[in-house]
């Protein structure tokens, strides 16, 4: 008999909604933090800073990090797939088309975990609400980016190539992150070594590229930008983000992605005074409506009362 297939309780949401929103402002972060650091190089400080502070916190919470060989080949391989890998792609990409039409694309990374949880795992089948409520959501996330940036569509395909395979490899790095938890490796402890394995994964690559020791000092905003990208959008998030892979699954957890620009912008709304389009409602509302297909009891429930008998008359 097959195992049943994952769903997330109330409890997973409001921890998906949290990661939503630590992602969500790394937007912010980076933006005001590339204004004097290269991309590498601003990868690199989130990555290693964000190592810095978990192994701090993982030696106050008394967990040993592991030793074995197998499990730091796990780490590197998480650490390709998850940031290595998709971070390089991302900000290639993103130098060759607009950041509006690379969210679309991004946001494609549900409707490859789908089809790769459904390839490798018995336990996060394809169904038809999951296939439909990732269109849901890829269509929500479109119409809230707004028409103009498809006009650039198909301009630069090697650019829009790099972005579909950082969706595709989060996508995998979704589904070969659930062996830490067979693994008996702690989310806080993962979080950590794959932090770690990434750090001296893109450093070598920044400093021949970027040259990071000739640039001038950053200013204070820059490094508080630096920190929150590192402590906030980065530790604080993989904690967040294994804890929930090892109880809700790569599928559930890939549907962080719809969540992140509703999440800026709400944020931009309440916080900066931002304008709420209409098109912002609509496209919050096809997401809703693919979060809700995806979870399965809603529209179960639906069917349910569709097809239960009526009551006989007295």
């Amino acid at each position: 008999m097959p195992p049943p297939i994952l769903r997330m309780t109330s409890g997973d949401w409001g921890l998906l909604l949290v990661l939503s929103v630590l992602w969500g402002g790394s937007f912010f972060f980076t933006g005001v933090a590339l204004g004097a650091l290269p991309p590498l190089t601003l990868v690199v400080l989130r990555v290693g800073l964000a190592a810095l502070v978990l192994h701090a916190v993982v030696r106050a919470a008394g967990l040993p990090m592991p030793r074995a060989a197998s499990v730091w080949a796990a780490f590197l391989g998480m650490g390709l797939l998850n940031n290595a890998l998709p971070f390089c792609l991302i900000v290639w990409g993103q130098t060759r088309i607009p950041s509006g039409l690379a969210a679309i694309l991004n946001a494609t990374t549900p409707l490859f975990t789908v089809v790769v949880a459904h390839a490798l795992t018995t336990d996060e089948r394809m169904t038809r609400d999951r296939l439909a409520g990732v269109l849901l959501g890829v269509c929500g996330v479109a119409v809230m980016v707004g028409p103009a940036v498809l006009t650039g569509l198909g301009r630069d395909g090697l650019g829009q190539l790099a972005i579909l395979a950082a969706a595709l490899s989060y996508a995998c790095a979704g589904v070969y992150g659930r062996r830490f938890r067979e693994m008996g490796v702690p989310p806080l402890v993962t979080a950590c070594g794959q932090v770690t394995v990434s750090s001296l994964l893109i450093l070598p690559l920044a400093l021949l590229i970027d040259r990071p020791w000739t640039l001038p000092v950053p200013g204070a905003a820059v490094w508080g930008a630096v920190l929150g990208l590192a402590v906030l959008s980065t530790a604080l998030a993989y904690v967040l983000f294994f804890r929930l892979l090892a109880r809700a699954g790569a599928t559930n957890i890939g549907l962080v992605t719809f969540l992140i620009p509703v999440s800026a912008v709400l944020l931009g709304t309440l916080i900066l005074g931002e304008r709420l389009d209409a098109r912002h409602a609509l496209g919050m509302a096809l997401i809703g409506c693919g979060l809700a297909a995806i979870d399965g009891r809603l529209p179960a429930a639906l069917r349910a009362r569709l097809h239960r008998p009526a009551a006989r008359r007295p």
